[in-house]
C-alpha cells in the first residue's frame, strides 16, 4: 500500500495573505480539517486554518505568507501520511488502493486491471485488458467482492456486462 495519500489539489492563491483555494479528493472538504500536516512536492507544512466550501477549502499553511508564495504552489497536488488519513468505515476504500487490482467474474475469470476511478455518485472504474479499456459504473449489485489486500475486485457478470462500455 501507498505511503502518502492525495487528499486534494491546489488551485489557485485566495486573497493576498498566502491562503490556498484547494479542489478536496476526499468525501468532503470537510475532511481536510482533521490534518495538522500536509506534503506538497515532499516538503511538509503545518495547517493553520481550514474553511470548507462545498467540495472546495481555503488553507492557511504555516510559511505561506504571501500571494507569491501562494502562488508558487498552484497545480501541486497535497499529500498526507496514510496513518493521519480518517479510518473508512465498511465498504469504503481509498482509490490509491483499487488501482492495480485485478477485476474478476465470481467464476474467476479475468476481465482485467484497474487503471483509474473517477469519484462520482456512483464511481466510475475503468479497466485494461491487452491494451483494451473497459469502463463501468460501480452501481448497485455490480462489484461483490472486494480484497485490497489480494488486489482483486469480484464483479457480477450480468450487472457487469449491463454497467459497462
Amino acid at each position: 500500500m501507498q505511503e502518502f495519500l492525495t487528499v486534494a489539489t491546489i488551485l489557485k492563491p485566495q486573497g493576498i495573505r498566502g491562503e490556498i483555494k484547494v479542489k478536496a479528493l476526499t468525501d468532503s472538504a470537510d475532511d481536510l480539517k482533521a490534518f495538522k500536516k500536509l506534503l506538497i512536492d515532499g516538503v511538509e507544512y503545518s495547517v493553520l486554518s481550514v474553511r470548507a466550501q462545498g467540495e472546495f477549502a481555503f488553507l492557511g499553511l504555516k510559511g505561506i505568507a504571501d500571494r507569491n508564495a501562494a502562488e508558487l504552489l498552484r497545480g501541486k497536488s497535497i499529500e498526507v501520511a496514510r496513518g493521519e488519513a480518517p479510518e473508512l468505515p465498511e465498504g469504503r476504500y481509498y482509490i490509491v488502493d483499487l488501482i492495480g487490482c485485478e477485476v474478476l467474474t465470481e467464476r474467476g475469470d479475468l476481465i482485467g486491471e484497474v487503471t483509474d476511478v473517477t469519484p462520482a455518485k456512483t464511481d466510475v472504474y475503468t479497466i485494461s485488458k491487452n491494451g483494451k479499456e473497459t469502463v463501468f459504473a460501480a452501481a448497485d449489485g455490480v462489484i461483490t467482492d472486494v480484497d485490497v489486500g489480494a488486489k482483486k475486485i469480484t464483479v457480477n457478470s450480468k450487472r457487469f456486462k449491463e454497467v459497462s462500455l
